[in-house]
């Protein structure tokens, strides 16, 4: 491990360049990424580094970047595409859903396509309603899309060089406040590559487990360390890719925690993150709970844009401490 901070942009552009620098057949498209360096400056310079073909910029047609960048996986080539705002997914759902999602089952696997959809993902930037949401729940729900959302930089670039060497496409969900935040682990230089599939245990404890995604892994550390003073320590676990997820870390907690809060951005209603309480209750972890499971998530409303209620519609580090407290405090 070499000793540097990197943010989250520095991350994912180093994890491309390294892309580009391996496969001949790895480009990047998408809106205002050339010479403008990507809507929130992640592709940065690679432009000037890599040139125009393969750093595509496209027209405003999300429809027609994804349906473009289909064709060329199935034609052997590996695009990265980026998305400004995930919410502008809608624009290009049957390329995603009905085309890139079920070409290799339709087809007898006898097709890939290797495609990752990179998209800015949640709330925090004042861009109100249709720039805001949490996307991911749709995603998980359609089989032959893998779902990633990194919640540091490290976990960016080792997620993402896993992404693009993944035969069939990957959706990659990032979180706009993550961007400009530098994480607290080393980066490495050079190339490597976290599993996709596989949970991680961002830190250990003994009252209560937390499966938190993407920003909400930060601020559930944050919550963390204001309760160790109180006494009250968590396990908290990131699934980083949450489909396919990997459940096995959260099922060994509770065991020794007997007890779970889940915590994630986007609305509760229907959300992703109920998945995990699904898969708990009809495991054999039943069993191990000692208190009811606690849901912590975004209000089942269009994120405003005014600041206060913004803030005031997804959990907070406040939020999640609260949460954690009743829940231990009423089942000791």
């Amino acid at each position: 491990m070499s000793d540097r901070k990197l943010t989250m942009s520095e991350a994912l552009r180093e994890a491309m360049a390294i892309a580009l620098d391996e496969r001949p057949e790895v480009f990047i498209l998408g809106e205002d990424i050339g010479i403008y360096g990507g809507a929130f400056g992640v592709t940065g310079d690679l432009y000037h580094r890599y040139g125009s073909e393969r750093v595509r910029d496209t027209p405003i047609s999300e429809l027609g970047i994804v349906g473009t960048a289909v064709g060329a996986a199935l034609s052997g080539m590996r695009p990265i595409v980026e998305i400004q705002f995930s919410d502008f997914t809608a624009q290009a759902m049957d390329q995603i859903v009905n085309q890139a999602a079920k070409i290799h089952f339709m087809v007898g696997g006898g097709l890939h396509v290797p495609l990752v959809l990179r998209a800015a993902s949640g709330s925090g930037t004042g861009a109100a309603g249709q720039h805001s949401q949490s996307l991911e729940g749709w995603f998980a729900n359609v089989p032959g899309l893998k779902v990633v959302m990194p919640s540091s930089p490290y976990e960016a670039k080792g997620l993402l060089l896993a992404a693009i060497d993944d035969p069939n496409p990957v959706i990659f969900m990032e979180h706009k406040l993550l961007y400009k935040v530098a994480g607290t682990e080393d980066v490495p230089e050079g190339a490597y590559r976290i599993p996709l599939g596989v949970s991680r245990v961002v830190r250990e404890g003994k009252d209560l487990t937390v499966v938190a995604t993407g920003i909400m892994v930060s601020r559930t550390l944050a919550a963390a360390h204001e309760l160790d003073k109180e006494g009250i320590t968590l396990t908290l676990i990131d699934p980083r890719t949450i489909s396919p997820l990997d459940m096995d870390p959260v099922y060994e907690s509770l065991e020794k925690t007997g007890r779970l809060m889940v915590v994630q951005e986007a609305p509760e209603h229907g959300g992703f993150i109920n998945e995990v309480i699904a898969k708990v209750v009809t495991s054999t972890s039943l069993g191990h709970l000692i208190a009811p499971v606690a849901r912590l998530a975004g209000m089942n409303v269009p994120i405003p844009y005014a600041p206060q209620l913004e803030k005031a519609a997804v959990p907070q580090v406040d939020d999640i401490i609260k949460k954690a407290r009743e829940v231990v405090a009423s089942w000791r």
